[in-house]
């Protein structure tokens, strides 16, 4: 009887550490992007590209930015393992004036959530 359930939490361990193995994974082609100077008023775009290097599907449940000047679009659809995909980013320059640094804060079913992609640069106060 001892060996049976010796045999059976062996067999539950070692199930366990696999299916924590079994998890998705970012792995971003770059993690921050820097801009050259601009003038105020000025939209820019993003796009961060990455890939699933995990083996099981990828879900971004959420992104977090603290300013609302910082917009992102991403898929909503679960990204299967090997896929490349990405999270494009815009970013409002009105009223803002010197160097900005934006990090993003994406939360997903990830081993490493949440990853982060950041970018920076400046932004003159001379109007286009």
């Amino acid at each position: 009887m001892i060996l049976l359930v010796r045999s059976t939490l062996l067999a539950f361990f070692l199930m366990s550490a696999l299916a924590l193995q079994a998890q998705p994974s970012f792995k971003f082609e770059k993690k921050t992007k820097k801009f050259e100077k601009v003038k105020t008023d000025t939209t820019l775009g993003f796009d961060f590209f990455f890939l699933n290097e995990g083996d099981q599907p990828l879900i971004i449940t959420e992104i977090k930015v603290a300013c609302t000047c910082t917009k992102y679009f991403y898929t909503k659809e679960p990204i299967p393992p090997g896929k490349r995909e990405k999270i494009h980013v815009t970013f409002d320059t009105k009223g803002k004036i010197g160097y900005q640094d934006r990090t993003l804060m994406i939360y997903s079913n990830a081993k490493d959530s949440p990853a982060k992609i950041r970018f920076r640069g400046m932004v003159d106060n001379q109007r286009p």
